[in-house]
This record gives structure tokens, sequence and C-alpha cells, in this order.
């Protein structure tokens, strides 16, 4: 009630008196002191408490005004001195402005005296944006950037505040991100503190890369560069690779004007030394690495490599061989190893993708075309040449002669992984190496190089399967001659014969059989109906010619039908037609050795014998034992 209208000590006693019962204020109530005293002794302490409570209070309010007085002096003493500041920078800027174009002879002492002053205060002014940065006040840190802006010494103030940014902020194994996320931060916070914030950021990214990421990729880099080419090269990829994705985050930042030819230039600084003899590690690195794989598996084998093409008088010898089956001496006998590896050629064609893959990072794009054939060409000297082509060249060395017994023939095998690691050799080509130069003239010369080894191998495969082939041949006639005898086809009982295939035609199909199998799963595509042409075009020729050697009785005759037939059968397993077709005739020419005389004109003018020369029905009407006393050659006089 005290705080809500003026106090009037009359005025209070009477109100209170009025309201005490027995104080005699009242009309017709009896006055009565005592209790009139006792209500003014309560009220006078409650007074009491109340004035000690409002004195609490008062002095707390005192105090807290004392203290926001006192803040507010400072800070209008900070202001003013802040303000002092700006006045003082603004004055001997200008005098040092001034004092410049005072002679020095007259002027020296003004002269020295101002620049005194101008440095004392630029020292003060790059203390005080120092302290302020540290505490993080960004408010005074743009005021003494703003002044300091005018003064020599403003490029000091941005060195101190890129140095300060990066106290602490290198403190993970991940320098790359680390230096990301500093600028990410610097970079929300440099447009409220300076006028020029891309400046500023770029010194900042150009500080990291010169001294922080430049260091870093030295030590990383100077450890193995002489004592292990493969660690070098993969670091050197990897810090490359993590340099220019650096540099695709801060593309997002504003840098300036060209900020793809400043970044460019800063990784341009790290690496120009790595890489201008990049090409050269890599490629004395691969030849290496790769005749290492290739040694490693030969001495698995316990194979001493060949010298091949020596111009020495047993390598002619064996290409004589090779290209005349004549016997020159025994071939070599491989026993039955390829010397192909899927292993080895896995191994080498995954390093050559790893320095396709380092080649198309590291390499400037003028010199990528070349430097990416460089490559392939180490690929072609040690897969195709050193590997695939020593293979061909053994395994052609390790065919028999056609006239061998018992031959065991390889060189399918040969042909089939030949065929399995050119299908790979052709993926890496299209895959990793067209990339890289599919817009150069290097294009033509490396699609040549491919088109000419695939050729050179191409020939010593066909020769190698023709070498094949003739052994395959030459077995049948081996088969052909131990086990087919001239009483087969003239029995000396012609009522005790059974009508059968002959022994040596059961074994001769056996054989043809599983080469057929063997030619299907060693080929694929055109390939395999090619070679089996060939094969089956001499196989008929073989057969053929075996026939001509016998006399044939009637049930020999049979016989000699019913062995037809199951080369026939055989031939349907080729499943070429031409090859069926010549069984088909031959079989009918068969037919002639059993015909009855008077019906044998009949029968060569029928549909299948019809179109052949003349002479050759009258070669197997020869073959007859009743040919003279029948007298049959007068049907083809």
């Amino acid at each position: 009630m005290f705080e809500l209208e003026p106090f009037v000590a009359d005025e209070y006693i009477e109100r209170l008196a009025w309201r005490t019962p027995g104080g005699g204020s009242r009309g017709g109530e009896a006055f009565d002191p005592k209790r009139l005293l006792e209500e003014f002794v309560n009220h006078i302490q409650e007074l009491q408490v109340m004035d000690e409570r409002i004195q609490r209070k008062v002095e707390k309010l005192e105090q807290q005004c004392q203290k926001e007085a006192k803040e507010f002096a400072k800070k209008v003493q900070e202001l003013q001195k802040s303000n002092q500041i700006k006045e003082a920078a603004d004055i001997i800027q200008k005098l040092h402005l001034i004092a410049q174009e005072l002679p020095f002879d007259r002027f020296s002492e003004v002269k020295s005296k101002i620049a005194s002053k101008y440095h004392d205060l630029e020292c003060q002014l790059i203390q005080e944006f120092t302290s302020a940065q540290r505490r993080g006040e960004i408010s005074r840190m743009r005021e003494v950037a703003a002044v300091l802006l005018h003064f020599k010494g403003y490029s000091h103030c941005v060195d101190v505040y890129i140095k300060q940014c990066q106290e602490g902020a290198f403190l993970r194994n991940d320098v790359f991100e680390d230096a990301a996320i500093l600028c990410q931060r610097v970079n929300k916070q440099v447009g409220e503190v300076f006028s020029n914030p891309e400046t500023v950021l770029a010194k900042l990214i150009q500080n990291i890369f010169e001294v922080k990421l430049q260091s870093y990729v030295k030590d990383r880099l100077e450890e193995h560069r002489k004592s292990d080419a493969e660690q070098y090269l993969k670091n050197l990829y990897d810090l490359y690779t993590r340099t220019t994705n650096l540099s695709s985050k801060l593309m997002e930042f504003n840098l300036g004007t060209d900020k793809q030819t400043f970044l460019s230039k800063l990784i341009k600084s790290i690496f120009i030394s790595y890489l201008e003899n990049y090409i050269e590690v890599e490629i004395g690195y691969l030849k290496s690495r790769s005749a290492m794989i290739l040694q490693r598996y030969y001495d698995s084998k316990n194979h001493q490599k060949r010298s091949i093409g020596t111009g020495g008088i047993q390598d002619l010898k064996e290409r004589i061989r090779q290209r005349t089956n004549l016997p020159l001496g025994p071939s070599i006998d491989t026993h039955g190893e390829t010397f192909l590896s899927q292993e080895v050629v896995v191994n080498l064609l995954q390093e050559t993708k790893q320095a396709f893959e380092r080649c198309h990072r590291l390499s400037d794009p003028s010199d990528l075309p070349k430097n990416a054939f460089r490559i392939f060409s180490m690929l072609v000297e040690f897969l195709c040449t050193e590997h695939i082509d020593y293979a061909l060249e053994t395994g052609l060395a390790g065919i028999p002669s056609s006239d061998s017994k018992n031959a065991n023939l390889y060189f399918l095998d040969v042909v089939h992984q030949a065929n399995t690691i050119f299908h790979l050799f052709d993926k890496q080509f299209n895959d990793h190496l067209m990339p890289l130069i599919s817009s150069s003239p290097k294009l033509s010369e490396c699609l040549q190089k491919k088109k000419d080894i695939i050729e050179q191998m191409e020939v010593k495969l066909d020769m190698g399967i023709d070498r094949t082939l003739n052994c395959m041949i030459g077995q049948m006639k081996h088969i052909l001659t131990a086990e087919q005898k001239k009483t087969d086809f003239k029995p000396e009982d012609e009522n005790n014969v059974l009508i059968q295939y002959t022994n040596a035609c059961v074994k001769v199909c056996g054989y043809v059989r599983k080469q057929v199998e063997k030619i299907r799963n060693s080929m694929d595509g055109k390939n395999v109906d090619t070679v089996l042409m060939e094969l089956g075009v001499r196989f008929h020729r073989l057969i053929y010619e075996h026939l001509q050697q016998y006399s044939y009785s009637c049930m020999g005759g049979m016989l000699a039908i019913c062995d037809v037939a199951e080369y026939r059968k055989c031939a349907k397993d080729f499943k070429i037609a031409l090859v069926l077709q010549l069984f088909d005739t031959l079989h009918a020419l068969c037919n002639l050795l059993v015909v009855a005389p008077d019906n044998l004109k009949q029968v060569c003018s029928g549909e299948q014998l019809a179109n052949l020369d003349k002479n050759i029905l009258h070669s197997f009407v020869q073959l007859r034992v009743d040919y003279r006393s029948a007298r049959l050659a007068r049907h083809f006089s």
C-alpha cells in the first residue's frame, strides 16, 4: 500500500486507529488504550520487517546499477578508443601519403617520425586483429581489417588470419579431408571479416597446397621413389587422385575469375617433378613385373625357355619340319604341357589394367595416347610374344610327324587356351585401351599392331592345326594298316562270312569320334566348322584311297559297304553337310562292288553317281574279282 500512493504519517495512524476495535475513532465505541497500543506495536514491527526487505532490494538494485554503469563506461571507453584508433589510422595514413611527396633531405626527420608512427600503429592493429581472432570476435576482426585495408600491412593481416585458421585443423590422418573441412568453415566466415573474401580464401587454399599438401606428398613419395616402384606408383596415383578430388570440392567456392586454372596450377606445382618422368617409371616397372610373372611360372614348371627364332641350324630344321612334315629329327616332347597359364594371363592383364588407369590419371592429355600405346606395347611383348607365341612355337615343335605311331596330340589344348586368352586380350583392348586413344592418330597404330600380332598367331595356329590333322590322319592310317586284312574283303570261304563292319573300321571310327569331340571343345564359332570340314575331307580321302587298295569278292564288297555305312554314321557327328555328302557318294560307289553285272550300267547312271567322272566309276568296278571274267570293262568303253 506504500507503493501505490504518497505516504502521510498522520493519515496512516488515523486509519489504523479507526480500523482497530476500541480505538475510539468510531462513534458509540468505548476507548481502549491498551488494545490500541498493542495494535501500534504490532504494526511498528511489521513496518520494521518491511523496511529491512526494501533496504535489501535497494542495495541489490544499486549494485546492479553500478555494475551496468561500469560495463557501459567500459564499452564507451572501448568505442572511444576504437574510434581513436580509426581516427589515428586515418590521420597517420594521410600523413604517410603526404610524406611520400616531401623531399628527403629537408624533411628526413619528419618522414622518419611519420614512418615510425605508421609502423607502430600498423603493428598495433595487426596485434589487435590477432587477439580478436583468438577470442572469436568477428565484428572486431571486421573493424580492424577494414582499417588495415589501406595499410601496407593488410597482407600481413591476411597471413595472420590464414595461419591462425590452420591451428588445430590438421589433427587426423586424412590431410585431404581436413583441408576440405577447413576450407568449408573459412568460406562461411571470411565474408564476414574481409571485404575481398574470394582473394583471402584463394590465398588460404594456395597456402594449404604449397605447404601442407606439398610436404605430405613429398614425404609419401620420396620414401619409395627409388626403392619400390610398385608402391611409388600406387601412392602417386592415390595422392594425385585425392588431390584432384579435393580440387573438385574447392571448385564450389568463389575464388575469383578463373578458379579452374588457379587450382590446376596448384596441383601441377605439387606433382610436376613426379609427373615429368611418370611414364618411364611405369614402363620400367611394368617390364620388370611382367618378366618376373613369366619367369616365376616357368620356374614352377622347371622349364628353361628355349630361344625362338635364333637363326641356327636347329631352328632351320624345326621350321622345315613344321612346314613340310619331313622327318628331320625327333619332335620336342612337351609331356602334355601347353605352357599357357590362365593365372599368368590374368596377372599380366591386371598389371596392365592398373597401368592404363594410372596412365589415364597421370598423363598430360597431349601425351596420353602415346603413353597408352607404350603400355599396350608392353602387353603385346610379354603376353602375346613372350607367353602365347612362345607356347605356340613350343606346341608346334611338340607336334609329331604324321608317320609317328601312338602320337599324343596336345596342340589342340594350346589352341583352346590361346582362344580363351585372345578373348581376354581383346576385351582389355576394347575396355581399357580404346577410351585412351579413340580420338588420336594412335588408334590406327594400335589397331594395326593388334591385327599384325593376331595374324601372326593365326598363321601358327593354322599351321599347328594342319599338322595336327595330318597326325590324326596318320594315326588312322596306322590303325587301318595294322587292323585291315586282305582277306576281310576277299574271304577264302564266301559262305562263312558274318556280314558286319570290320575291326579296322570299328577302331578308326572310335578314334575319329574322340578327335571330333576334342576339336569341338578346343575351338569356338566358325573355327569349329572350318577345322571339322578339313578333317572330314581328309578322312574321306583316306578311306577312299584305302578302299582302292583291295580286291573285292561279292561278300567282301558287302562287308566294304557295311564299313562305309559305319564311316558315314561317324561322318554325321561332324555335322558338316559336305562331309556327309562325300560319304554318301562313297557309299554309293561301294554298291558298284556288289551289283549284278547286268545292272551295272543302270546303277552308274543313278542319281548319286551320274555326275561323277566315268574314270572314278571305272576305278571302283576294276576292284571286283569278277572284273575280267564278267567282262565289266565293256560298260566303260
